[in-house]
């Protein structure tokens, strides 16, 4: 049963300034924005540059992550195995962990002299760091347990019957899986995947650490965002609002799944 009437004051006062403190710091950027020469700098080769670099190295992660993470969520979700719970608390540290510890933590395993990445280097020759490819495993790192924790929710509320009905049937797991589990689970696997491909668009602190800042090969937008403020503050707006507006679409085209959700 709804409550209806007036909030109480000792509410509703924390409640508008907690919403002043999220709204005024965005307000400010709109107000400060550039306006009249808004075009002519997103136009500029090096914003087209990191923007292109951003667009290309996010999607290529959020591909990574759903060859990788919706068979790791489907296997936390549907099978018991002997420490599944540290597993699931493993998965999702990059999400409380501090993006530049997970770039050390990817330089010390992936780096030149790293655990596996020496192995890479001298078998195959292979070097990540510092590369468009040490960008896409950085934001592959950092945005893969939204898409595991997106997905093994789904799968958690999807209605195991019609599995069941299909193995009766005398369909193979795979079938299974492919033919009606992940058409049950297609709305969360598609909204973990853009909130993913947001996250990889807007990481930082892994991809400096692991990746560098080099223009045209590693200077993603929030990099260049940085770059900008110490010498171009007006640039840095410019980018700002170009992340701003990619994070309000992804928020506007997950609304009714994430704001409307009971």
């Amino acid at each position: 049963m709804r409550t209806s009437g007036r909030p109480p004051w000792i509410l509703l006062v924390p409640a508008v300034a907690g919403l002043a403190f999220l709204i005024l710091p965005l307000a400010g950027l709109l107000v400060r924005a550039p306006w009249s020469t808004l075009l002519p700098r997103l136009a500029e080769p090096q914003v087209l540059e990191a923007l292109r670099l951003s667009l290309v190295t996010a999607t290529v992660a959020t591909v990574i992550c759903l060859l990788l993470g919706v068979p790791l969520a489907w296997l936390l979700a549907r099978t018991d195995f002997p420490g599944r719970r540290v597993v699931r608390a493993l998965v999702t540290v990059p999400l409380v962990l501090p993006p530049v510890v997970g770039g050390v933590a990817l330089l010390l395993v992936l780096g030149r002299r790293g655990i596996v990445g020496q192995w890479l280097d001298s078998a195959f020759g292979i070097t990540l760091p510092f590369t468009t490819a040490g960008v896409v495993v950085a934001e592959a790192f950092v945005a893969m347990p939204f898409l595991v924790i997106s997905v093994e929710g789904a799968l958690r509320a999807a209605d195991r019957r019609y599995e069941e009905a299909a193995a009766t049937l005398g369909a193979s797991r795979w079938t299974v899986f492919r033919r009606v589990t992940l058409p049950l689970i297609a709305p969360g696997v598609v909204a973990g995947a853009v909130l993913c491909w947001a996250r990889a668009l807007g990481e930082f602190g892994a991809t400096i650490t692991f990746a560098g800042n080099f223009p045209g090969q590693t200077q993603t937008m929030p990099l260049a965002v940085y770059l900008a403020l110490e010498t171009e503050p007006e640039a840095a707006i410019v980018l700002s609002l170009v992340l701003l507006a990619v994070s309000v679409i992804i928020l506007a085209s997950l609304r009714d799944r994430w704001v409307n959700s009971p």
